[in-house]
């Protein structure tokens, strides 16, 4: 479900004071029925289990195969439009006690890890377009059944004219495919918890199977 963005500017986020230039694009929540105030951890897991891409419905499969069909035609994706080519890494405004919450966390996709806490999580991605930061958060649901959910706010700095409008042209298809099937396929991993394969050993735990939630 949609909130608006004060729903995370109010609460007492560490990503504030860490990125206070970047702006809220977006704010998402997710019902989490049954979980408590520390199952954090347990619905990063079922993330890592259960929110694979190739789980998602076959539109928002098509948005994201054509994104990267562009990123690929058109540079986008390259390496020196990323992190530690076109932007500083978060990770390097970090505190060190922070930055180590991160360790051992690998990277999903185009995302990486900037640090992970009881109840919030930061992941960051940058390309020709933009610089992303998910922000995942552990709240009390606001409907008063005393269940905690899961929250996702998306922060963006777009890279110029160009980013501004591109970020434009994508929220239609954002609102309208993309977090409908993203709100399907993480309250499902919720609720189908534990039920996936086993972890390979090489997996790193409680890193969330984020790697393309959003066409960026």
């Amino acid at each position: 479900m949609k909130l608006p963005r004060t729903s995370h500017t109010s609460r007492p986020w560490r990503i504030h004071g860490v990125a206070p230039d970047f702006d809220v694009e977006d704010v998402w929540s997710f019902r989490t029925p049954g979980a408590g105030p520390d199952d954090f951890p347990v619905m990063l897991r079922a993330l890592h289990e259960g929110g694979r891409l190739d789980q998602q419905p076959a539109a928002a499969r098509f948005l994201f195969a054509v994104r990267w069909k562009l990123g690929a035609l058109l540079g986008w994706d390259k390496e020196q439009a990323g992190l530690g080519g076109r932007v500083r890494p978060l990770r390097d405004r970090l505190p060190e006690e922070l930055r180590a919450t991160a360790e051992g966390v690998g990277k999903k996709g185009p995302f990486s890890p900037v640090f992970q806490l009881a109840d919030e999580c930061v992941l960051e991605l940058a390309n020709g377009t933009v610089h992303t930061l998910m922000h995942l958060g552990w709240v009390p649901a606001e409907d008063g059944s005393g269940d905690h959910e899961l929250r996702m706010a998306v922060l963006v700095k777009p890279n110029g004219l160009f980013g501004k409008l591109y970020m434009g042209f994508i929220a239609p298809f954002r609102y309208a495919v993309v977090y409908p099937a993203l709100t399907r396929m993480w309250e499902g991993a919720w609720r189908d918890r534990g039920r996936e394969r086993e972890r390979l050993p090489s997996e790193a735990p409680g890193a969330p199977a984020v790697g393309r939630t959003a066409p960026q």
